[in-house]
């Protein structure tokens, strides 16, 4: 679907541009776009080589564990349906670990494993559980205290202050996981929508 925004969008563009006899505009557009993203991808990756760089010392160091010990209390009250010592809840955990310490590619795997183990207590249905559902809301919605890539493409346009943005992240992804939770918990619970037991 979205292909075809992006080409609805490109052919009106292209077609206002034609009637209005200014297709070189259009094509001037599209090469320095073009030009600008690839300067940009070189400008971010030195940045992120080093937050990635320094996020792996945090997670061989301990911390990601140590997040993952105090998340284990709230990861059973949120997952009722899944037994507290079952390898799902461990991926869970280590997956918003992760993300909380803005490790996104760290979380993928731990993400992946924890949808696998999920599926297996959901007897490998088509249908999701409701654990996977919830667990898909605060993936998506995951709290991160470094925003690792909007830092960087705020250095890589010269942001005179990139790190500002790192208050505002942390407030706006925080409320983001509470809405998620506070929502996942009023689909489960009160929703006429709700999963058959």
């Amino acid at each position: 679907m979205l292909n075809y925004i992006w080409l609805f969008l490109l052919a009106v563009g292209i077609i206002f541009a034609a009637i209005n006899g200014r297709v070189e505009v259009v094509t001037n557009a599209a090469l320095k776009s073009a030009r600008d993203a690839v300067e940009l991808c070189f400008d971010l990756v030195g940045i992120m080589a080093l937050w990635l760089g320094i996020m792996k010392i945090a997670e061989r160091a301990g911390l990601v564990r140590v997040l993952a010990r105090g998340l284990k209390p709230l990861m059973v009250r949120l997952f009722p349906s899944i037994p507290p010592e079952h390898p799902a809840i461990g991926a869970i955990i280590m997956n918003l670990a992760a993300n909380i310490l803005g490790l996104g590619n760290a979380a993928t795997p731990f993400g992946m494993k924890a949808m696998q183990e999920l599926n297996q207590l959901n007897n490998n249905s088509d249908e999701a559980s409701t654990a996977m559902c919830t667990f898909l809301a605060l993936n998506t919605s995951c709290l991160t205290l470094i925003p690792a890539t909007i830092i960087g493409v705020r250095l890589s346009c010269n942001s005179t202050n990139p790190v500002e943005i790192v208050g505002p992240c942390i407030f706006a992804t925080g409320l983001s996981m509470v809405v998620g939770i506070v929502l996942d918990y009023w689909f489960r619970s009160y929703s006429r929508w709700r999963s058959r037991p």
